[in-house]
């Protein structure tokens, strides 16, 4: 998006040399328009400034760009959703999708909700130097979503440590198998890795006597 200020000076170097310290920008950084030439008036009275038109372009801030593609996706899904987004103290971006009906944009086990993710992570990162983090939630479900896969992991191991046999969970993606992992991490005598493709890769509760070790995720 372009941009523009006016500034006068004596001379015309002098009004863009004032509007380029004014934008901290190079001349090379910017195009100018002469408004209006300097005149130096009849012994020296009666004269006028020179004054210039600078224009300058401006990239929209990550923050902005996160807004721009969020809120343009989720026309497009047809739904009211708009997003709130804060910015952490890493640079990394929390976003909460606020509105009625968000159970479409969750979607089975969270899939929908990972789709937005993942694919507003690629748009907004796109041609930038430096990747940023972007997690998007919607009434609150990673968090409930993580408590009941905690749950799940402690009722689990407490089977395998009873009955000493291996169990194999439902297919998850990296984070899920993450959590499940670090919720038996330091169970003793319990073990968990994981197995399998993505799609379809699953974490393994697994008896081990001396217990725990890294997991595999």
């Amino acid at each position: 998006m372009n941009q523009w200020i006016e500034t006068c000076g004596k001379t015309e170097e002098e009004a863009i040399q004032t509007a380029l310290d004014q934008l901290g920008l190079d001349r090379d950084a910017v195009s100018v328009e002469i408004l209006e030439r300097a005149k130096s008036g009849f012994l020296g009275l009666g004269g006028t400034l020179a004054r210039v038109r600078v224009t300058y372009s401006t990239e929209p801030s990550r923050a902005e760009r996160l807004e721009e593609f969020l809120t343009g996706l989720l026309t497009r899904m047809n739904s009211e959703a708009r997003p709130k987004i804060m910015e952490n103290e890493d640079g990394s971006f929390s976003v909460e999708l606020a509105g009625g009906k968000l159970g479409h944009l969750i979607g089975r086990r969270g899939e929908t909700l990972d789709a937005i993710q993942q694919i507003t992570n690629y748009a907004v990162n796109f041609g930038q130097e430096k990747r940023v983090r972007i997690q998007i939630d919607a009434e609150n479900y990673r968090q409930k979503r993580e408590e009941s896969l905690q749950r799940l992991a402690e009722k689990v191991a407490g089977k395998v440590s009873k009955y000493r046999k291996n169990v194999m969970l439902e297919p998850m993606n990296a984070y899920e198998r993450h959590v499940i992992h670090a919720a038996l991490q330091d169970w003793e005598n319990i073990v968990t890795y994981s197995t399998g493709t993505e799609p379809n890769r699953r974490v393994v509760v697994a008896f081990s006597k001396g217990g725990p070790h890294a997991p595999l995720t």
